[in-house]
């Protein structure tokens, strides 16, 4: 499966050994050879590298492995399925503009109706570059919160996000890493872990360092961090009929 990576920090910090981890995960490690790609906050914009080949395999990833200092880092691993076409297009993370901001987005699992329900959505704020469900199902999102941003335009709590994050997982696996450059949101459907220190937050599909203190999240749990710490969670039942139930947000 394929598997993600965040960091959220209140500096920029080096995420060396995690990104070394994660690069064997991609096709040497784990069964993730088919592309590659990280994201990451520099003077105020994200940076995006990424490549269609197996990471474990890239001098690049390698060396942005060992350089990249950020205060927010989104990376990604790819195991092609919906489709198994092993494109640039296709490769995670995906960028857009949406709202006013530039939001990045990477996801584990599969959910391939979502590809023909946003194809049919005219309200759409967004149109994928390749032709993955989690492409679209980044679109998806957007265009909650578009909707949410026109509704409250001075805030919003993005409990559009839960509930459109809900909907998505409950036509099947829908663990996801996006971000607003300020916020580094997190949504465990089934499979996600965290691990929280003093000033910033790692989160992976698996632990990719030696500390025993990760977590698992909840199932159809959303996290949501700025600089390093819990802003908000709000549980969700995506395998359910209801709603999503917000404990707290900031």
């Amino acid at each position: 499966m394929c598997e993600l990576f965040g960091m959220s920090a209140s500096h920029p910090l080096a995420a060396s050994e995690a990104l070394a981890r994660l690069r064997l995960r991609g096709g040497r490690e784990a069964d993730n050879p088919d592309g590659w790609g990280i994201a990451w906050l520099a003077d105020g914009a994200f940076r995006l590298v990424k490549e269609p080949l197996p990471a474990h395999e890239s001098a690049r990833f390698e060396q942005l492995a060992g350089t990249t200092r950020s205060s927010l880092i989104i990376a990604h691993v790819r195991k092609a399925r919906h489709p198994p076409i092993n494109t640039l297009a296709n490769t995670h993370p995906f960028l857009s503009k949406c709202c006013g901001l530039e939001w990045v987005f990477a996801h584990n699992g599969l959910v391939p109706d979502i590809v023909g329900m946003e194809q049919e959505n005219r309200h759409a704020v967004c149109r994928p570059a390749g032709e993955t469900d989690s492409e679209y199902a980044f679109c998806h999102l957007l265009s909650h919160l578009a909707r949410e941003f026109d509704a409250r335009p001075a805030d919003t709590s993005l409990a559009a996000l839960a509930t459109a994050s809900e909907l998505v997982a409950s036509l099947g696996k829908f663990n996801f890493l996006l971000s607003d450059g300020e916020r580094l949101i997190a949504y465990g459907h089934d499979h996600l872990h965290h691990l929280e220190r003093d000033g910033h937050v790692l989160v992976a599909t698996e632990p990719l360092t030696g500390d025993p203190a990760w977590l698992p999240f909840e199932a159809g749990e959303l996290r949501i961090y700025r600089a390093g710490q819990l802003a908000g969670r709000l549980s969700t039942r995506p395998r359910q009929t209801g709603h999503c139930h917000e404990e707290s947000i900031s």
